[in-house]
């Protein structure tokens, strides 16, 4: 059995799981204890401000993100991956948004959604251990399960959580996801790294709708990534011409980050850009009926907002862009729209394009 492991065929271990880990395509492999540390209370506070907004999944299951053990009972280990997912060649961020006439997609979304490839990849680690220990008890998870991920990369010395609250490694930045494997094998625990943030707020200046209330503390209600992504209602007026012309999450925070000129483009084929989503123009994409965007879509993890929510972002963008006789026209196609959503939110873009606030 596992448990039964000496000391120094566990340190054996760990060295072939790195190694493992790197030959399934992970940048970076740490080994961290069940534990996330002081980032427990740090939830409770957070949830109490009502900071998560509509993902009441947050708070409904906060007793599994601060115990790792209530997770998956007999956990010992938790072995954290890193997958660098900076797609190449693609258009340069800056260029997109500073054209109102086409799209923002966040990095991340632009290829392959990477749950299924992440977990794939984990699932094997897991085959090779089994291989050379026999049957252990282990369960992988790629954003996939109630789990404070960043936390414990960062006490498995994959990096430290910067004032952007994103995980920030000083090799590579932070366009990267993570996965773990929660393991019952006692291995040799890596060492935390030290915060390397300094007295810079680049990220937290930058912020277009001001989302952050002071360091390590981001109010989600105010994000443009959960408004585009997670938030499935009415976007707040007063936050609609912040969002410019980003239609799938932002990267604003990442993109000043000076960690970031670090940062490895991935050589992961699923994570290049499809059907040219890096520098599309809004008034096409805004033209994909529900077939269409669900056919393009395929795969990735735009799909998952829905056609509707698709459309209630691009209105936005547009109302945030010249008042061009295309985007009027495009507008007013859709300005009886089946959707209540998609309507209230056309209609304000056409009011604004019409004022000439755009």
């Amino acid at each position: 059995m596992p448990q039964s492991l000496s000391q120094r065929q566990c340190r054996e271990l760990a060295t072939r799981i790195r190694d493992w880990g790197r030959e399934l395509g992970f940048q970076a492999v740490g080994i961290g204890p069940a534990d996330v540390g002081a980032h427990a209370e740090r939830l409770d506070t957070w949830l109490a401000l009502d900071s998560h907004g509509d993902m009441d999944w947050m708070a409904h299951r906060a007793a599994l993100r601060r115990a790792p053990e209530a997770l998956v009972p007999g956990v010992q280990r938790i072995i954290s991956l890193r997958m660098d997912y900076l797609p190449p060649a693609t258009a340069r961020p800056a260029a997109i948004l500073a054209d109102p006439t086409r799209a923002y997609v966040s990095r991340y979304a632009l290829g392959r959604d990477y749950h299924k490839l992440l977990r794939r990849r984990i699932q094997q680690l897991a085959d090779r251990i089994e291989a050379a220990i026999g049957p252990f008890g282990y369960r992988a998870f790629s954003d996939s399960a109630p789990v404070l991920e960043k936390a414990l990369a960062e006490q498995a010395g994959l990096g430290w959580i910067g004032k952007h609250t994103n995980l920030l490694s000083r090799e590579t930045g932070s366009w990267f996801f993570l996965g773990e494997l929660f393991t019952d094998l006692p291995l040799p625990l890596d060492t935390p790294v030290e915060a390397h943030c300094g007295r810079c707020t680049a990220c937290l200046d930058i912020c277009p709708t001001q989302a952050f209330r002071g360091p390590y503390d981001l109010d989600a209600r105010r994000c443009i990534s959960y408004l585009t992504i997670e938030h499935a209602g009415s976007i707040p007026e007063a936050l609609r011409p912040l969002l410019g012309n980003r239609i799938y999450g932002c990267d604003d925070c990442q993109l000043v980050c000076p960690w970031n000129r670090f940062a490895e483009v991935s050589v992961e084929p699923d994570f290049a850009a499809r059907h040219g989503l890096d520098a599309a123009g809004l008034v096409a994409l805004f033209g994909w009926d529900e077939a269409s965007f669900l056919d393009r879509t395929a795969g990735m993890a735009i799909r998952r907002i829905g056609h509707d929510r698709w459309l209630r972002n691009i209105a936005v963008a547009l109302g945030n862009g010249p008042a061009t006789p295309e985007a009027i026209a495009a507008l007013e196609q859709r300005a009886q729209h089946r959707s209540t959503l998609v309507r209230e939110h056309v209609a304000w873009a056409l009011a604004r394009l019409r004022a000439g606030g755009g």
